[in-house]
């Protein structure tokens, strides 16, 4: 009976401090200064990376500085998560009750959110070659795939014109003036025609538009640049 008693004590022990064990009473310095550097080059491939890419309409120089922010905040706290029990239950604890509100309008925006937060996660944790080696492999994926997609930059075109003869010559010199262009949007009155256009140029130049208000019977032709999402 004591035997077994023994031995569940020394199992109970063994748990305990291999548990234990996974924490440290403190840091090394060097690890401190290792773990903020690699968090901070790690911000800052993010930083550059969302800047070179971005295809929105307004750049927010403030939320791309905040992804270096979140990198290095977030692998302060997973070292300090990972040198103390009690204070890593404390944390989570207070963490528990933090709500975010600000609104994403980009879904690609989530993505950088997110992927600063794991690279600071795992960086904080220790595993330097994964976090470095795995947002290499991620800027890859986005740059391949968001790059690609606004090397043909999306245009709105808001024109009025009089009548549907002057809509037909209008229709001729988009042919002659785009790459290739899609009505979104037509509201017709007795005495105009109002459309909206998604257009893409055949290059960076949009002078095109003096050319469609001398189109006859054209009003106005108003050019927009926009992210490529339009609900009409």
């Amino acid at each position: 009976m004591n035997t077994n008693t023994n031995e569940t004590v020394n199992f109970a022990d063994l748990l305990k401090k291999s548990v234990l064990e996974n924490f440290s009473a403190g840091i090394d310095i060097w690890k401190i200064a290792l773990t903020l550097a690699v968090s901070f080059m790690l911000g800052w491939f993010i930083y550059v990376l969302y800047k070179r890419i971005f295809s929105g309409v307004l750049y927010s120089k403030s939320f791309n500085v905040a992804l270096i922010g979140m990198c290095l905040i977030t692998s302060l706290v997973i070292m300090a998560i990972n040198s103390n029990l009690i204070l890593s239950l404390g944390m989570v604890g207070a963490l528990s009750i933090v709500r975010f509100r600000t609104p994403i309008k980009d879904p690609t925006d989530l993505i950088f959110l997110f992927w600063s937060a794991a690279a600071g996660i795992v960086t904080g944790a220790g595993f330097y070659t994964l976090a470095i080696l795995g947002s290499v492999v991620i800027g890859l994926v986005l740059f391949i795939f968001i790059k690609k997609s606004t090397f043909d930059t999306p245009y709105l075109l808001v024109i009025n014109c009089d009548d549907g003869s002057s809509e037909q010559n209008l229709y001729q010199k988009l042919n002659g003036l785009v790459k290739r262009y899609n009505v979104k949007q037509k509201t017709v009155t007795p005495d105009n025609i109002e459309m909206t256009v998604e257009v893409r140029l055949r290059g960076n130049e949009p002078g095109f538009v003096n050319e469609l208000t001398a189109v006859g019977g054209v009003k106005n032709a108003v050019l927009i640049s926009y992210s490529g999402d339009y609900v009409s």
